[in-house]
């Protein structure tokens, strides 16, 4: 009897110990021309210990003793990290059809229906025809003229972000508090997003807007506080752990449940031949027959909610981290004060893009803006449809590529003296804007590039010209200097700094 049972147990064990013995041999033959990789990996935590709280800084900084292409791991799955302009233009646009799709995240799946939207969709067919038609539908919007267009929807929105702006002044003198600040801007930025969108504006005070850009502000900051839930996604399994995705997936159908609202209210009222806005022209595309594979009730839902969660963060951080700049270099603020001074005069009327290229420092100050502080420093991970070889390495099928951008905003073969804010960077010797620098990828580059570049461009001018139009901002009396460092969440934001406005 012993006998039996030991030579059951003795099979058992050696048929465990083969098992594991393959999947080892599978695990480290998929790894064995996989790029290099930093020392300091541990089992189950990988390089997490090491890339901390900063690890946009970590990875720049192991590219000097690694390279501009390497391995690192991130829990138990291997990520690919592309560092410097060169390295990630060579991956995104030269090996546009090898690394143009997206990785299984666990925690983006629970945003965007498992890649229903189209930013964080796998590259095929359905990718292609959603993006072809929003991209249709943002420069069809963004090309009318004159009222209900896309400037003056942006302007208007500039107006009343000033004249709240005057208010709280007029409440409380040159005091404003860095909530008053986000608040203010995440309302102008989902104002505008409203209007390309729904074709319609909400007063400030509106309960059901404000209730939907707090969601928004929540969804923003739940995703950034995600990040364990990313690299370990069995958690979800465990009582207590998984309240984050409970809080994420809450936050999403009650966005979701406001636009469905809007959809509604479209249907109801569409007139085929003259589109209103990005709805109407969504809703006319799904009247197409040879569409509906691609544009279902399914998943159109996420195609209309992709603007929120992806424009409205994006941009209020990078204002933010403008009006922080302003107030650490006054001499900056000044110059872009004199600039706008000299081109609108006394005239108290927001800017317009007519005056885009007669205000050439203003413009590089926001593009220097967007440079010093990436907001996405890690930009959003890619990964190849199937197994690819790039420099000589052997990347499998579905593994994350993670552009490093910081790596390029910090280069000091582009930049020198690159921790310097200077907008000067920006100008050729004539004084000029200089239109397509070389590793600079605000919006990240090749066939993923931001679909809403041209609106973030637009809102990015209008909002910040016409901010320091009207008011001087400086830090409090006696105040801290603040850190410039940044917290990585979703975005890298500023930290929360109160200012002193005062009226211009």
């Amino acid at each position: 009897m012993f006998s039996a049972l030991w030579s059951e147990v003795t099979i058992r064990t050696i048929a465990v110990f083969g098992v594991i013995f393959l999947t080892l041999l599978v695990f480290f033959k998929q790894r064995k021309n996989l790029p290099p990789s930093p020392s300091g990996s541990w089992p189950v935590v990988g390089h997490l210990l090491s890339l901390g709280r900063a690890p946009h800084l970590k990875l720049t900084e192991w590219r000097k003793q690694y390279g501009d292409v390497y391995t690192v791991r991130m829990g138990m799955e291997d990520v690919v990290v592309l560092n410097g302009y060169r390295a990630i233009k060579e991956a995104l646009v030269d090996y546009k059809d090898a690394f143009s799709s997206r990785p299984n995240v666990y925690v983006i799946n629970l945003v965007t229906g498992c890649g229903k939207n189209i930013a964080f969709s796998k590259f095929n067919q359905a990718y292609k025809e959603k993006r072809k038609f929003a991209h249709s539908a943002l420069r069809n919007l963004g090309m009318r003229m004159g009222p209900g267009s896309m400037e003056e929807n942006i302007r208007e929105e500039a107006r009343q972000l000033c004249l709240k702006m005057s208010e709280q002044f007029d409440a409380h003198p040159r005091d404003i508090t860095d909530n008053d600040i986000t608040d203010n801007l995440t309302v102008s930025v989902a104002n505008i997003i409203c209007s390309m969108v729904f074709g319609k504006r909400y007063d400030y005070d509106d309960e059901k807007f404000l209730e939907l850009s707090n969601i928004i502000s929540k969804l923003a900051a739940q995703l950034g506080s995600s990040q364990l839930m990313t690299v370990y996604p069995f958690l979800r399994f465990i009582p207590g752990v998984n309240s984050s995705n409970r809080l994420l997936v809450e936050c999403t159908n009650e966005i979701l449940a406001f636009l469905r609202q809007e959809i509604t209210r479209h249907r109801e009222t569409l007139d085929d031949e003259n589109p209103r806005d990005f709805i109407d022209l969504l809703l006319i595309e799904l009247q197409t027959k040879e569409k509906t594979n691609y544009f279902t009730e399914e998943n159109y839902e996420y195609i209309i909610l992709d603007p929120f969660v992806a424009g409205t963060e994006t941009t209020v951080t990078t204002l933010r981290w403008g009006l922080l700049y302003m107030v650490l270099c006054p001499e900056k603020q000044q110059k872009v004060q004199a600039e706008l001074d000299s081109v609108l005069g006394t005239d108290h009327d927001v800017p317009t893009l007519a005056h885009r290229s007669q205000l050439p420092y203003t413009e590089a100050t926001i593009m220097e803006i967007q440079r010093i502080r990436a907001i996405l420093p890690l930009n959003l991970p890619h990964a190849p449809n199937e197994e690819t070889t790039f420099r000589g390495y052997d990347i499998p099928a579905g593994t994350q590529i993670l552009p490093n951008l910081w790596s390029a905003n910090m280069d000091p073969e582009f930049w020198p003296d690159p921790k310097k804010f200077d907008p000067r960077r920006f100008l050729d010797s004539d004084g000029k804007v200089v239109t397509r620098p070389e590793s600079f990828m605000p919006f990240s580059t090749g066939r993923r590039v931001c679909l809403g570049e041209q609106l973030a461009k637009m809102s990015l001018f209008l909002l910040f010209s016409s901010m320091l139009k009207h008011f001087t901002f400086k830090l409090p009396e006696g105040a801290t200097v603040p850190s410039t460092d940044g917290i990585l969440g979703i975005t890298l934001v500023p930290p929360k700094v109160n200012m002193c406005i005062t009226k211009r």
